[in-house]
């Protein structure tokens, strides 16, 4: 059966309808996620255990029927796997040991500690729809190390942006080991059955310049490079969320297949620049997903007129936000496929 997502890299004409899925599609949002949630005690028990993790997977597809599922992990799972502790707090989200180089990470025994995360894929591969496209997923390097130097979410990464000056060898060498266990984790999720995988800079708005250039462009470069160079030609979404270079440039060098678009982004510039090569995703503020209403479906109307001539996936400029009307994603999926 035809996937209509991978569709848009088989076949030259623009569909109809575009192809729709969300990030965090699956998530505190849904009651029967929160139920699965306190079934299993900690978030990083949903997340390593398969049978959990695929059960939050498969729960928006049940409800929605999107037309991709993410598989349900978290981008600092990597950490943990190369020897750094991490826990959540309640209400406040993660928490790891800070640090300021390598030492004591290592990337042995890092591709056994993910293995979990293959193996919710394999069981998807066989509980999901055949038309539903199943999308791995990982963090790029300097987002990921923005979390590792600080030990938290910071609102401008201004421990990883001090590190990365004040000792750009030690903060390379941080990075250079997300590379390669990101490479290995990503050829690993492709190999259990993602059809697509998304590489998420949810903090490129804090570099610009040559500090953007070489921490994040060049990673994601260099991911996608080697999962090229282990002979995968699985499509690479990249989102560089809040990025203040241009978004074609960043394509065109990371060569991934999707550009993902944030909140902010402008559309028709970016449609304009990238031209038919590059499939665009986004950009819905996440925002008035939760508005819902007469608000949400001019939004709605005014993405799909934007790219009426372009590959295109639907999708938000960020994921869902808890708060969000379960309602108001039916909604929403209902205004998209009355497109035609």
């Amino acid at each position: 059966m035809a996937k209509p997502l991978l569709d848009l890299f088989r076949q030259s004409e623009i569909p109809a309808i575009p192809p729709i899925w969300l990030m965090r599609q699956a998530g505190r949002y849904l009651p029967e996620y929160r139920r699965v949630r306190e079934e299993a005690g900690g978030f990083l028990d949903l997340c390593y255990t398969p049978e959990l993790a695929e059960e939050v997977t498969l729960q928006p597809i049940r409800r929605y029927g999107f037309d991709a599922a993410i598989v349900f992990a978290d981008i600092l799972l990597v950490p943990h796997a190369v020897g750094q502790k991490l826990w959540f707090e309640t209400g406040e989200g993660p928490r790891l040991e800070p640090i300021s180089s390598v030492s004591g990470l290592s990337l042995k025994g890092a591709r056994a500690h993910l293995a979990p995360v293959s193996e919710t894929l394999s069981r998807l591969t066989k509980s999901l729809p055949a038309s539903t496209t199943l999308i791995g997923f990982a963090g790029a390097p300097w987002t990921v190390a923005t979390y590792m130097v600080a030990g938290r979410g910071t609102p401008t990464q201004a421990p990883a942006r001090d590190l990365a000056r004040s000792q750009p060898d030690k903060f390379q060498e941080i990075i250079d080991m997300l590379v390669d266990v990101t490479v290995d984790y990503l050829a690993d999720q492709i190999a259990a059955g993602a059809d697509m995988v998304q590489l998420f800079e949810s903090w490129a708005a804090s570099l610009q310049g040559a500090e953007f250039e070489r921490w994040c462009v060049k990673p994601v470069q260099a991911i996608i490079a080697g999962l090229r160079d282990k002979g995968l030609t699985t499509p690479v979404i990249g989102f560089p969320r809040g990025a203040q270079s241009p978004l074609e440039a960043y394509a065109r060098q990371t060569r991934c297949d999707v550009l993902a678009l944030d909140t902010h982004a402008d559309r028709r510039a970016v449609s304009a620049a990238c031209g038919p090569d590059v499939v665009l995703q986004g950009n819905l503020d996440p925002q008035t997903l939760v508005a819902g209403g007469a608000e949400l479906d001019a939004a709605v109307d005014a993405i799909l007129e934007d790219f009426a001539n372009q590959r295109f996936i639907f999708n938000l400029g960020h994921g869902i936000v808890p708060e969000t009307p379960p309602e108001h994603v039916a909604q929403l999926v209902a205004r998209v496929r009355k497109a035609s």
